[in-house]
């Protein structure tokens, strides 16, 4: 019978476990160590030009090349016409950062109502500690907000940082534990609930998230003069307005979506996610968003909103060779201040996810052009042509580079 590699045979036959800390530590380690890749065809696309203060050094404008990674590859075509928008206006696309943080929340469980109500008193205003306790255990994060909720005995604090370069999930997850050590042991009779009690709330869609924050709030907008409108989505203004007030708006609001009226920002999120070594499951709240347009005259405004886009450049996953090709290519492997290269990714992500979403909502106002587009592109031949290609790649581990970034070894 085989054995689990866990467990060691001994002389009567039974199974003993393995109990030396080095092979306890073998065991963790293969619990970890991937045994294959999964290959995932990958273009890039553009450029896109954008212009924003989020790109590092102060407002600049620059023409950006993207990877996406998907299996959909009518996705690429579709993101580099809104990429030649974008080099058709000047400036291209506008993208303001207006706010970043992430967040824990934690339950406590007190004796009553009134008991939580006090502790959350005490919480605020002893908060200066916890700020403490926070910069104690990180070179990287920051408290910067507390909210708190109660129902009936259970108290949830929200818990706000700022966590430089790393998305922050990990980092963001230490403090809270350190925190809540701190915070039972200023009352006896209070108990520790959970050291995640979903009002973060991570990876669900939600309203809190896009009302107190999570991630990086993040306004892509464009101005599109009638001429780039008619000559190069094949469309009027007037046309993609009125569609993305029927379908984004009215349509999302049948469906009962929520604080959510967008097409697809789903679909680019994950190819850039994917393409950049992000945490995928992101995309949940990543695509809850809103695409506003107005009518200017002939010209067309259009805007993408990501109350709460989730990225990071230092972390798991950020050290494998095809990722750092990525983030050296992108330009995010510069010496800046911490925060600097991970704003300038979700700029950039931002400004992708507009590319998408103005093409295909003016392609949905031409009856028959979406499908087409889906014939010629992937039911046509190119599109399994390009995943023949990247299947016949060897199924092989990349090596790691050496010398993660300092933030990367200390948290994601």
């Amino acid at each position: 019978m085989p054995v689990r590699p866990d467990r060691q045979m001994v002389d009567d036959g039974r199974l003993a476990r393995v109990n030396t800390e080095e092979e306890r530590a073998a065991r963790r380690a293969e619990r970890v160590r991937p045994d294959s890749v999964t290959a995932i065809p990958t273009k890039w696309i553009g450029p896109i030009r954008i212009t924003s203060a989020g790109l590092g050094a102060g407002e600049a404008t620059e023409e950006i090349e993207v990877p996406l990674a998907t299996y959909e590859s009518p996705l690429w075509p579709s993101c580099n016409r809104g990429a030649d928008v974008s080099r058709m206006v000047k400036g291209g696309y506008q993208v303001t950062v207006l706010d970043e943080r992430m967040t824990r929340s934690v339950i406590f469980v007190a004796r009553s109502g009134a008991h939580a109500a006090a502790t959350a008193q005490r919480i605020a205003a002893r908060r200066d500690e916890l700020e403490a306790v926070v910069e104690a255990g990180s070179r990287f994060a920051k408290l910067i907000d507390i909210h708190t909720d109660i129902v009936g005995n259970l108290l949830y604090v929200r818990f706000a940082f700022t966590t430089g370069d790393a998305s922050g999930h990990n980092m963001a997850t230490q403090a809270a534990e350190a925190m809540m050590s701190t915070v039972l042991s200023w009352d006896d009779q209070l108990a520790y609930g959970s050291i995640s009690g979903n009002t973060c709330i991570d990876k669900k869609p939600s309203a809190i998230n896009g009302i107190l924050g999570r991630g990086r709030s993040v306004v892509v907008d464009i101005c599109i003069p009638r001429h780039v409108v008619e000559g190069r989505l094949h469309t009027t203004a007037a046309r993609i307005n009125a569609l993305n007030y029927q379908k984004n708006w009215v349509g999302s609001s049948v469906a009962g979506a929520l604080r959510s009226a967008n097409a697809h920002y789903a679909n680019m999120l994950l190819a850039v996610y994917l393409a950049t070594g992000q945490d995928a499951a992101n995309i949940v709240e990543g695509s809850q968003g809103f695409t506003h347009t107005e009518l200017r005259g002939e010209d067309l405004y259009f805007s993408c909103t990501l109350p709460h886009l989730i990225v990071g450049t230092v972390g798991n996953g950020k050290d494998l060779d095809h990722v750092n090709h990525a983030m050296e290519r992108l330009g995010l492997r510069e010496n800046r201040a911490p925060g600097a290269n991970a704003r300038r990714l979700a700029v950039i992500t931002a400004g992708a996810v507009a590319c998408g979403e103005l093409s295909l909502l003016a392609a949905q106002t031409n009856q028959g052009e979406l499908m087409n587009a889906h014939r010629t592109y992937e039911r046509g031949g190119a599109g399994q042509a390009g995943r023949r290609a990247a299947s016949s790649e060897k199924n092989v581990v990349p090596e790691r580079s050496a010398g993660a970034a300092e933030q990367g070894r200390e948290e994601k």
